[in-house]
């Protein structure tokens, strides 16, 4: 069958500054291998950022050259906070700060523009969810999976049956936001972490760009006062530490560390709450040389308390194809929504 001519689900993937986007044909294929990138329009409020995200339909379709009659239903993401049905938090958030964005139904804006079915999650539950099912493949509706995804905050998302859990009002797997048990953690004379949501002692609080910003660093830097960060601005300082740590530099690895260990203590949590097969772990954090990559993926696993009936069948791996894993996951998440059949009949009347 000729490209055109195949029924395909789109997936858009809205960022503070791009949208990508990727199609997915009704047997599961792809066929978009890298990004497809436009300007997102974010900062110039709903009505221009709709349009954008138009735009990036048309523009993925003629890349791959499928026609339009062929989309049967589109995949969107955008960051969070937002409900479940995509109306974005009334408090707004860091991407969405304009005033015109509080409490906008994006996923119905889109749907209305567009004239196609619209399947939306959070940006953190869309990479979740393509790391399930690329990790598990022909078995992933009958496996669980949570991940951790490290980036200005920490996102995540729980999977089970191969379906994202988004909770009543679209709030589960909001795992920044979980506080965990900071003893073993933070040094003994470390400050308690305070997030930005106002949580002291939230996962997010530790696991964060922000955190390190704003409490890793400071302290670290008191330890290491002749380091070349401290001669750096605090956000830049944050966004170097990386690189550092790719070379073993001892300020940059116990930084490192105390994220991997927070991470390890949310998994913990999970294994006692969901216990499921995989704990992923995503995020600019792991975008880094192999060495350092494995190096925390490691630490993260040894302190993830879990029982010798967990360890036997639960993975740790990394969330793959970061920059395309929300484009493709929301897709995924669309193509489910139409293979979907009816919802089961109440067994107690």
């Amino acid at each position: 069958m000729d490209a055109a001519d195949v029924p395909v689900v789109v997936g858009l993937d809205n960022g503070g500054t791009s949208n990508n986007a990727t199609v997915l044909t009704l047997h599961g294929r792809f066929l978009v291998d890298g990004l497809v990138e436009i300007p997102s329009e974010v900062q110039r409020g709903p009505e221009a950022a709709i349009e954008a995200l138009a735009r990036a339909l048309d523009g993925v379709l003629a890349r791959t050259g499928v026609r339009r009659e062929r989309v049967r239903a589109v995949g969107l993401d955008t960051p969070g906070p937002a409900s479940a049905t995509g109306v974005i938090s009334s408090r707004g958030s860091t991407n969405f700060s304009q005033p015109a964005w509080r409490g906008f139904d994006v996923r119905g804006a889109l749907e209305r523009r567009l004239g196609l079915p619209v399947v939306y999650h959070n940006d953190g539950n869309a990479a979740a969810l393509y790391a399930h099912h690329v990790h598990f493949g022909s078995e992933a509706m009958a496996r669980s999976s949570v991940a951790a995804i490290v980036g200005t905050g920490l996102g995540g998302g729980v999977v089970e049956s191969g379906r994202v859990v988004a909770g009543a009002a679209g709030m589960a797997g909001e795992l920044g936001h979980v506080h965990i048990p900071l003893d073993g953690v933070l040094a003994p004379d470390q400050p308690a972490p305070v997030c930005g949501c106002g949580f002291a002692g939230d996962a997010e609080s530790v696991a964060s760009l922000t955190a390190i910003e704003r409490s890793l660093l400071p302290y670290w830097l008191t330890r290491y006062p002749g380091h070349p960060l401290a001669g750096e601005t605090p956000a830049r300082a944050a966004r170097l530490v990386r690189g550092y740590g790719e070379r073993g530099d001892a300020l940059a690895r116990a930084v490192f560390a105390q994220q991997a260990a927070a991470i390890g203590r949310l998994f913990t949590i999970a294994a006692n709450f969901t216990d499921p097969h995989a704990y992923f772990v995503g995020g600019g954090v792991v975008e880094a040389a192999p060495e350092f990559r494995d190096w925390f993926l490691a630490t993260v696993r040894e302190n993830t308390t879990l029982r010798e009936e967990q360890a036997a069948v639960a993975t740790f791996a990394l969330v793959p194809d970061r920059d395309m894993a929300g484009a493709r996951g929301v897709a995924i998440a669309a193509l489910e929504a139409l293979r979907a059949g009816p919802a089961p009949r109440p067994v107690v009347a």
